[in-house]
């Protein structure tokens, strides 16, 4: 057996989306950081986040407005004071990453706003339409730079050691670290102080998505096994506008096209969105994407359209450059051509159930990031709050970090291997990755029902139990970590839709079409359950 290394630092983030960055260069100053991807950035949710961030800084805007717009959206399930507290943060963090050096687009001396569907204002600040991006490419020139960071990218992490899993009480439990996969096929045992997940979304667990790859879910299945507890896992955010392009690869077009005034069309031209909602384009995402979805169905179409052209040839080339220039290179011009659009899994409005600062049921674990869910979506997330979010728990968790103490040094085994012999083929792997996929797509997506939700689980499981015959027997791989984690994450979203008993923002069932008065997080626990 090769020889495994120990190494043990102050703060061990694993991810590094905007939320693992930023936490990453406030952290570096106090101490040792480790931070961990299993790619490289431009592999990240963050990367690709095109609108831009949320927050109140004109002066014809309030806290007040965009704490309404939020709740609003959020169908009844936000948390109120998680909602006034992220909002209310909103114009310190972009004067921070402003101070960071994030170029945010101007008019003359003044941001340049974008509205964005379901706000009342103009409120989103943006670098055209490549936002993520641009506040990534900031911080990691931070985080390179700085001495105490180190940055290891294509490192798979594996699964958390806690004391529970070394044999303490489960009711006392702690994390120490994880173990993580190097290039070469070493896993390799890290130990910290602190341990901070920041692994973004789940959108793979879709056959349409606009994430990249890498959203499988990874942090929110670690935790689960860990112990945490998993919360309104049945919100899966549908992007209305995704191009439809069955020859290639899929992309996102910003919400920002249709606040800058793009309509949404089907094949003859009409527009179908007031049909749903009395603000049309500009109703909440998860009634957009119904619409869309409805309107497939009902005419056989395997796509409805975006009309771009009253936005302007102008604007166009200026605020929408990336957008303008990658449809281009499918053969599409959208100063003058309709586009094709469908609803893609986009954004995880549930996740680990951890408070602002990330902090979850386990000592010295934070979640943060896409992979927490602390109650500021509810049942749906209000365009551009993903990166306010993301920015405000960085910050939330680095100073309960500092306020929480070391943990001392302790020595964790090394990743047990014996019993494990050589694959031979590989071909379980991918049809194991692709039945999920399929099974979520055909039974859990925008609609559903207690017959498809029963199916659905009952496929997951013996799934579930294939995969994990084939993980204890072979060597761990970046593809079969990110399947078990995928067959994890999808069962946690078909469990919190059985549980709920309503249609409410992103969960629609066609057995419970109403809405209940009261509104309630579904919470799901570790040890309980079937799969």
């Amino acid at each position: 057996m090769t020889e495994q290394r120990h190494e043990h630092c102050d703060f061990l983030i694993i991810g590094s989306g905007a939320a693992g960055l930023l936490t990453a260069v406030k952290l570096a100053p106090h101490g040792k950081v480790v931070l961990i991807n299993k790619g490289g950035f431009s592999n990240s949710n963050t990367y690709y986040s095109q609108g831009g961030i949320a927050a109140v800084v004109d002066e014809a805007d309030s806290v007040e407005s965009h704490v309404a717009d939020t709740i609003a959206a959020g169908a009844g399930l936000c948390h109120e004071d998680v909602v006034r507290e992220v909002a209310g943060m909103g114009r310190a963090i972009i004067d921070e990453l402003v101070a960071l050096g994030t170029p945010f687009d101007t008019l003359e001396t003044s941001l340049d706003l974008t509205r964005e569907a379901a706000h009342s204002h103009r409120r989103v600040a943006h670098v055209q339409d490549a936002t993520g991006k641009a506040i990534g490419q900031a911080l990691l020139r931070h985080v390179d730079a700085h001495a105490n960071v180190r940055h290891l990218q294509n490192h798979v992490a594996v699964d958390l050691i806690t004391s529970a899993r070394l044999g303490g009480s489960p009711q006392h439990n702690t994390c120490i670290g994880a173990y993580i996969l190097a290039p070469g096929g070493e896993v390799k045992t890290f130990t910290a102080s602190h341990t901070i997940l920041a692994t973004g979304g789940v959108g793979k667990v879709y056959k349409v998505t606009t994430n990249p790859h890498a959203a499988t879910g990874d942090g929110i299945a670690m935790a689960w096994r860990a112990g945490c507890e998993a919360m309104n896992m049945e919100f899966m955010q549908f992007h209305p506008t995704c191009l439809y392009n069955p020859q290639g690869s899929t992309m996102m077009l910003t919400e920002a096209l249709r606040g800058e005034g793009a309509l949404l069309v089907d094949r003859g031209g009409r527009r179908f969105c007031f049909d749903y909602h009395e603000a049309g384009e500009l109703a909440p995402r998860d009634v957009v994407a119904r619409a869309i979805d409805h309107e497939m169905k009902k005419s056989g179409s395997d796509c409805m359209f975006l009309d771009a052209r009253p936005i302007g040839e102008d604007k166009i080339r200026h605020q929408f450059v990336n957008t303008n220039q990658r449809l281009l290179g499918v053969g599409i011009d959208m100063s003058r051509d309709l586009i094709p659009v469908v609803p893609a899994a986009h954004y995880m409005c549930g996740g680990i159930r951890a408070g602002l600062d990330g902090a979850t049921s386990i000592a010295h674990l934070y979640v943060i990031g896409e992979s927490a869910c602390t109650g500021l979506h509810g049942a749906n997330r209000l365009a551009s709050n993903s990166l306010l979010e993301c920015l405000v728990m960085a910050e939330k968790c680095t100073a309960r970090v500092l306020a929480g103490g070391s943990l001392p040094e302790r020595k964790a085994p090394q990743w047990d291997t014996s019993g494990i012999r050589p694959e031979f083929e590989r071909v379980p792997i991918k049809h194991n990755w692709d039945e999920i996929r399929a099974t979520m797509s055909n039974y859990v997506g925008i609609v559903r029902s207690n017959e498809r939700l029963r199916r659905a689980r009952r496929r997951l499981h013996l799934i579930q139990e294939e995969i994990m015959s084939y993980y204890w027997q072979h060597p761990v791989s970046q593809e079969l970590i990110e399947l078990r984690n995928l067959s994890i994450v999808a069962e946690l979203i078909v469990r919190c839709a059985q549980q709920r008993k309503e249609s409410r923002g992103l969960h629609y069932s066609t057995d419970y079409p109403g809405t209940l008065p009261a509104a309630v997080d579904t919470i799901l626990t570790p040890g309980t359950g079937t799969p």
